[in-house]
């Protein structure tokens, strides 16, 4: 049986949760890539470099979010979040405070961003982002056998 989840019990799974799928879209082509996140009062906190996502986003600030529990293909949980992304600039030095000592908290929460990377045999330069996630609408469904 799949049960629609109330606003709360949706919130609660992205406060347990540090993994998502992000979805952003430029033009009509949209681009999906896994991103680490925390959860706090309505807005999920991330860190990523400069890149195809964050150019996109910068863009259109219209994002999606998806995140899930997985216990077997009849026992899951899933949230999807309909979201505006917001940079957190330097000049934004408290908001920016709020990711990191949220991000901290996680296991190496920097590491996907921060790794070397070679695109098209250059390596792509390291320029760090916080941003953050405005949660706008949020659905969530749950199933168990």
């Amino acid at each position: 049986m799949i049960q629609e989840m109330t606003r709360q019990e949706s919130l609660d799974l992205l406060a347990r949760t540090h993994l998502c799928r992000l979805a952003c879209a430029q033009g009509s082509q949209p681009y999906l890539v896994p991103c680490y996140f925390a959860y706090n009062n309505n807005f999920l906190y991330s860190f990523s470099t400069v890149g195809q996502k964050i150019d996109w986003m910068r863009a259109n600030p219209l994002v999606c979010v998806e995140a899930d529990e997985v216990v077997s293909p009849q026992e899951w949980v899933r949230v999807i979040v309909f979201g505006h992304y917001q940079e957190l600039t330097p000049e934004n030095e408290s908001e920016r405070a709020i990711a990191y000592n949220l991000l901290h908290k996680k296991g190496q929460w920097w590491e996907p961003a921060y790794l070397k990377t070679i695109l098209h045999g250059t390596e792509r330069q390291l320029v760090p982002v916080f941003y953050r996630i405005q949660v706008v609408q949020i659905t969530g469904h749950r199933a168990r056998p």
